[in-house]
């Protein structure tokens, strides 16, 4: 926890700008609810050539949730870094659940790593973004460094398992319900 709160602080100190007091806010909101995430998803699923790749990314998010926001935040139970730390003051609404893992982190790389393990090309975009928005998490102060690895390292298994298990999700989803076809 002392590395966690040492990281925090050297982001305070050394990266706080004006720039990013105002973009930042911006960035994280790219991973509210993973809508972001959802709407490529969806946007995949549209197209023949990009289906399995969607599909990925829609079970990729549903392992997310499932696996950070119903199962280990609450099993956690860890307090955010401003409810520790209550000199920093927020840019943004302060979130209401727990802090670990990061489920914006998670989301963001489980996308992006459901569309590197489909081949999709998108996938560089797709880590550019999620960067982007786990460092938000740690410059806006809701969550610690250790939060966003956890959501990266789940994010990218969540991503595998989406692309593994998307093919045979696929063709179970055209047999049975006739859909994709």
């Amino acid at each position: 926890m002392k590395l966690d709160f040492i990281i925090l602080e050297y982001i305070q100190t050394y990266l706080r700008s004006d720039f990013l007091d105002a973009f930042m806010p911006f960035a994280t909101k790219l991973g509210n609810g993973g809508i972001l995430w959802i709407l490529c998803a969806l946007a995949l699923l549209l197209y023949p050539k990009t289906r399995t790749a969607g599909v990925a990314m829609a079970i990729s998010l549903i392992l997310e949730v499932i696996g950070c926001n119903l199962l280990l935040k609450p099993l956690v139970a860890r307090i955010r870094p401003y409810d520790v730390n209550t000199a920093v003051q927020l840019l943004v609404r302060p979130p209401i659940d727990y802090s670990f893992p990061s489920g914006h982190t998670c989301a963001s790389f489980a996308a992006a790593s459901s569309l590197l393990f489909c081949g999709n090309r998108g996938w560089i975009t797709a880590f550019m973004a999620a960067v982007l928005i786990a460092f938000s998490r740690l410059y806006l102060y809701v969550h610690y460094p250790t939060d966003v690895l956890a959501g990266v390292l789940l994010g990218i298994l969540f991503g595998w398992l989406g692309a593994r298990l998307a093919p045979a999700m696929e063709k179970k989803l055209r047999e049975r319900f006739h859909v994709f076809d």
